[in-house]
């Protein structure tokens, strides 16, 4: 069966609204828009059902989970001429956020990954099995950090379980593991790639075309980055994971692993600029926290014109400090507002966070040896995704302000890191500058307001419209829909509550 694949590229952005992806191909035969954890999915075949799947993932996870996670990451805040995303900025969210996006990973993505598996296990088709373990796992390790419970062992058996039991986070990252290290290991026994496949059944795997050796590197720093979230809840179980790996010689992510087939027209953008930009009647939504703006304009970081937009009228930039959405000032009008491209792709994880994890388990480990190396790598990974990678050697050098901290101690490491990471992320990336905050506690909070004038660049304050009493989100709530749906979803927790691992 033969995909259309420039028709496959105009359908990906309306996942990213919730709506129904389907191909022409096989329509009749698959339906992916039943209810989360329940669906049947009896017909269709990998080919198919895969590139839907990732689809799915960068849709739900790059677009309305991303603008809530750089929120909550202080890279933007919400513009005071307009009001879309206040709750957001304020921290008021509950069961009633988000039931659409959810929805669609559990009943889009993850049912399609469920499917692949299955069937690539039926037929023995391991690079299918990797490819559909891997995303399944990632897509997975965003919604437990997120959510911490959700049901992995009694999903998606359709009629046969419609109330399926939730597990804890903990568990679900073990299953994860163990599903990535069986898949790795069928995978190398493996039969290669037929070397004759056509380019356009090549373009069915959207992420890596095939190249089964990045899906190996993807699967292994997508386990790098579970056994580094439970470093500080588990770490006799981390530092083991991470210490095999490493002594089997185990080879990590030098590329971006993405959804990149994104166009400038509707319904085939980019989805955090569908979602955010195109289908909303302001552009201006989200605009520069004082907190990331601050932290750019004082290392004279030459990334800042591709993450905002210059103040009207004026060739420098401004923000509006976060949550302060209510404030009159006129000028406010005119501040900067975060930018996205309708071509940008979504990256799952990005060739800089690929070194800024490895760099982390260096230090911790093996005694920093090659971390400094790794750093400066991500550094200029990270800015050469802006077109500036010339530039970072400047900024990394033992006399620039990024310059890795070789004299200083763990924490001063860790927390160069992350900073860098965190300076990586905005766009459809952003939730995990939301996630490593709390689990590392880096950039810093700070015990004044961004109007103080002691308050330190790039640090983050608590938004002057909050309404949980000073405390930071931790997590998100279970949406009501699969609450009306399922007797077995846990009890509410506050947002304010801490997920599994996050114990430092």
């Amino acid at each position: 069966m033969k995909i259309d694949i420039k028709s496959l590229k105009g359908r990906i952005a309306t996942i990213g609204l919730g709506s129904l992806l389907t191909f022409s191909a096989c329509e009749k035969a698959l339906d992916i828009n039943q209810d989360p954890n329940n669906p049947e999915v009896d017909k269709g075949t990998p080919e198919l059902v895969f590139p839907a799947a990732v689809a799915s993932t960068a849709g739900a996870l790059g677009g309305e989970y991303a603008i809530l996670g750089g929120i909550w990451a202080q890279y933007w805040t919400q513009s005071s001429v307009s009001n879309q995303y206040r709750d957001f900025d304020s921290y008021n969210v509950n069961q009633s956020n988000l039931n659409g996006r959810f929805n669609e990973v559990f009943s889009g993505a993850l049912n399609d990954y469920h499917f692949v598996i299955q069937k690539a296990q039926e037929t023995e088709d391991w690079h299918y099995l990797l490819m559909g373990t891997v995303m399944k796992a990632y897509t997975y390790q965003v919604m437990v950090d997120l959510y911490d419970t959700l049901p992995y062992d009694e999903a998606f058996q359709g009629v046969e379980n419609l109330t399926p039991a939730y597990e804890e986070g903990y568990q679900i990252y073990q299953k994860l593991i163990a599903e990535l290290d069986n898949a790795l290991a069928l995978q190398a026994g493996a039969d290669p790639v037929d070397p004759n496949m056509e380019d356009e059944e090549k373009a069915l795997d959207v992420v890596f075309k095939f190249d089964m050796a990045n899906w190996v590197k993807f699967a292994n720093t997508l386990k790098l980055k579970l056994y580094l979230r439970m470093v500080y809840a588990q770490p006799a179980e981390a530092e083991a994971g991470i210490r095999a790996m490493y002594d089997n010689g185990a080879q990590f992510l030098d590329t971006d692993a993405e959804l990149a087939i994104f166009e400038g027209t509707q319904d085939k953008s980019n989805p955090f600029y569908e979602f955010n930009f195109r289908r909303l009647n302001t552009t201006t939504n989200l605009r520069a926290s004082v907190t990331f703006l601050s932290f750019l304009e004082a290392n004279d970081d030459p990334r800042i014109g591709s993450y905002f937009t210059t103040t009207a009228g004026a060739s420098t930039y401004s923000g509006n400090h976060q949550g302060d959405y209510n404030n009159p000032d006129p000028d406010l009008a005119d501040i900067s507002v975060a930018k996205a491209a309708a071509v940008d792709p979504v990256y799952f994880i990005s060739e800089a966070e690929s070194y800024f994890l490895q760099a982390e388990a260096l230090e911790r480990y093996y005694e920093g040896e090659g971390a400094i190396e790794l750093y400066n790598r991500g550094v200029e990974a990270a800015f050469a995704q802006y077109g500036v990678g010339d530039r970072a050697a400047d900024f990394t050098a033992p006399d620039g302000v990024y310059a890795y901290p070789t004299s200083g101690n763990f924490e001063a490491k860790l927390e160069a890191i992350i900073v860098q990471k965190w300076a990586s992320f905005p766009g459809a990336h952003a939730l995990e500058g939301f996630i490593e905050k709390n689990r590392t506690g880096y950039p810093r909070t700070s015990p004044v307001y961004s109007t103080d004038l002691s308050y330190v660049a790039g640090q983050f304050v608590y938004p002057k419209n909050g309404v949980t009493g000073g405390q930071y989100p931790k997590r998100l709530i279970i949406p009501q829909d699969e609450r009306n749906r399922n007797p077995n979803v846990p009890a509410i927790v506050p947002i304010t509550t801490k997920v599994w691992w996050d114990k430092k």
